[in-house]
């Protein structure tokens, strides 16, 4: 295994994308091992080959819908008037609609993009230093995966057979003591650089933005209260929101048609794609790291002469925040869950509370140089170079490692209200 995993990390090194990286890695142990490569295919197929799966590339493009009718703008406006009168409004505007997008798409890609895009230029325009503005974007982006509905938390369940309702309630205090978080440095700097804050909203403003951004805001109560409820499945729950998504956009707003379908599609089918693949080529790595009984050894090397949960959920911490800084999230949850499950058994985390830490942690690699996708889209948005905005970032940074800390650390913050509605002993 160990030369597979040399595999690995030199085409890495090299460039080759991750979801290719992993192959290599695979079909190099397996040649050394003397196994038959046809082995990797059957992996590869396997690893996709289930029914909860389903339920990413319906949430795709239920988000690729739901941005196609417009919703940015109203969720900008909704949370304008909530906390845009605060020094720096429109950077806790920023943050507060990553909040509301982030129970949307549940994409910190399609929110750094899509929120971006918009509220960059703004703030510019208003005296913000553009690479504040960037930070503030890309740094809050970070939320969309946290806040249920979430792509990673479907992948984790699917590796750990964990529930994806208890994990979606484990995201949503989380989630939103990010927003909160950022929204402390953020304030910071704008009393210290003198940005400008909007007015006061009336309540008559408050209300009228409230109806116009009303039916976006109803997407993540159908989806979560029919989990919960168990009307229907989380994969079911992709589904509706795809219907819904689908009614909004020709029948409620009526700015959605039918020649704008097929590049939706293709972008959804794209998206799903690189996931499926690198979930695929990921299943068959982390196969044989199973055969070679990788995981038990890692646990055993990372858990020996260290007794103390507080430590060990340190370790797994400085692991997954060195991990993200250079690899995708779901390929690092797939090669890493296996083993940090069996620590978690040896010590006794939840797996539910080790979910919320492991999604936080890889979320944050999204902002982490030198491979922080959320980072490149802000600097192309922005035209920073990614260095300038690197050091724009650390305040944020440090924000949400401090929030990630809180979580690790103190676990009702997690496992409330899984524990509240009956998830979770």
């Amino acid at each position: 295994m160990g030369y597979g995993f040399i595999a690995f990390v030199v085409s890495m090194l090299i460039g080759i994308p991750i979801g290719f990286s992993l192959g290599v890695g695979a079909v190099a142990a397996l040649l050394v091992k003397g196994y038959n490569i046809g082995v990797i295919a059957v992996r590869m197929f396997t690893g996709i080959d289930s029914f909860p799966i389903m339920a990413i590339p319906f949430f795709v493009l239920a988000g690729e819908l739901m941005n196609a009718t417009g919703i940015t703008k109203r969720l900008v406006e909704f949370s304008d008037v909530l906390v845009g009168h605060l020094k720096g409004g429109l950077a806790h505007v920023n943050i507060v609609a990553s909040m509301f997008f982030a129970g949307i798409t549940g994409s910190a890609v399609a929110d750094t993009s899509a929120i971006g895009s918009m509220l960059i230029p703004a703030m510019v325009e208003q005296g913000f230093d553009v690479d504040f503005s960037a930070a503030v974007t890309a740094s809050s982006s970070v939320i969309g995966p946290i806040i249920p509905p979430s792509i990673p938390f479907v992948v984790y369940a699917l590796i750990t057979g964990t529930s994806v309702g208890a994990l979606f309630l484990a995201g949503a205090v989380p989630g939103i003591l990010l927003g909160i978080g950022l929204m402390v440095p953020a304030y910071i700097i704008s009393v210290r650089k003198n940005y400008p804050s909007n007015p006061r909203a009336s309540l008559k403003e408050v209300w009228n933005a409230f109806v116009k951004a009303l039916v976006p805001l109803m997407m993540p109560i159908i989806i979560l209260g029919g989990i919960l409820s168990g009307v229907f499945t989380a994969t079911e729950a992709s589904s509706v929101a795809v219907v819904y998504s689908l009614v909004i956009g020709f029948l409620v707003y009526r700015n959605l048609k039918l020649k704008d379908l097929p590049p939706i599609f293709v972008n959804t089918a794209k998206t799903t794609a690189t996931v499926f693949l690198v979930m695929a080529a990921a299943n068959a790595f982390n196969w044989l790291m199973a055969t070679e009984q990788v995981p038990q050894y890692l646990a055993k090397l990372l858990t020996s002469g260290v007794t103390s949960k507080a430590a060990i959920l340190f370790i797994i911490n400085l692991v997954l925040l060195f991990l993200g800084c250079f690899m995708e999230g779901t390929a690092a949850m797939i090669i890493t869950v296996p083993t940090l499950v069996a620590i978690a058994k040896a010590v006794g985390i939840n797996l539910v509370h080790l979910g919320a830490i492991v999604v936080l942690n890889l979320m944050i690699g999204l902002i982490t140089p030198p491979l922080g996708l959320c980072l490149f889209i802000a600097c192309s948005i922005s035209k920073l170079s990614l260095e300038e905005l690197s050091r724009a970032i650390v305040p944020f940074l440090i924000a949400e490692i401090v929030v990630l800390f809180l979580v690790t650390y103190i676990e009702p913050i997690s496992m409330f209200l899984p524990r509240l509605l009956g998830f979770v002993r």
